[in-house]
């Protein structure tokens, strides 16, 4: 595709909105109020609206390679400061997938440049989570199940902020777990016990 083709395809999208609704572009330019902030990999493969059936205003987006939320990431803290602060949104995703480029790519004992700090955070989760993906012998399996602790731990970042533990307490925000799976085109729902894991680290993390 080229950029010709970007902006034919773009008026014929103006065109098919205005023709089911004349006032779709004057209503979203009025506001957004999202019910979720989602915060995914950049992979061009997932198409996180599309793949939920969203509207544009439904999901508040925060996306980069590996769907990370170090807690020392100005653009993802001031993201989820913004969504949960001010959006007021009252739910989070945290959304891998499987055949995560950059996951595979943390895996793997060569030099990345810039990206090896980056990808060191998923070094860590396989480091701490080691005992049990040693044990899958089968390496496609091995890299699945890094994903979805990988997506925990992203989850478990996203309950460290202050922003998310003040929305729990006043209005019972909700941080969850998925993943999409590139294969099937399913959403999996991990099931991210959120009380229970909030729970678990607030002795140490706790803000409020």
């Amino acid at each position: 595709m080229d950029t010709t083709q970007v902006f034919a395809n773009n008026q014929k999208w103006i065109a098919e909105k205005l023709a089911i609704d004349e006032t779709y572009f004057s209503d979203l330019s009025k506001g957004q109020s999202p019910e979720f902030l989602y915060i995914g990999c950049s992979d061009s493969r997932v198409t996180a609206e599309e793949m939920m059936g969203a509207k544009p205003g439904e999901f508040f987006v925060h996306r980069n390679i590996a769907n990370m939320v170090p807690n020392n990431d100005l653009s993802a803290m001031s993201v989820i400061h913004y969504a949960v602060s001010h959006l007021k949104v009252n739910h989070i995703v945290v959304c891998g997938h499987y055949y995560c480029g950059g996951v595979k790519a943390a895996m793997q004992s060569a030099d990345l440049g810039i990206l090896n700090p980056w990808l060191r955070n998923i070094r860590d989760v396989y480091r701490i989570h080691r005992h049990e993906l040693d044990k899958i012998e089968e390496e496609e399996s091995r890299y699945k199940r890094l994903v979805e602790l990988n997506v925990q731990e992203q989850c478990l970042n996203v309950i460290k902020t202050a922003d998310v533990q003040k929305a729990y307490i006043e209005r019972n925000l909700q941080v969850h777990g998925w993943v999409f799976d590139v294969h099937s085109g399913k959403l999996i729902d991990l099931k991210i016990d959120f009380p229970k894991l909030l729970g678990q680290i607030m002795e140490i993390y706790r803000l409020q």
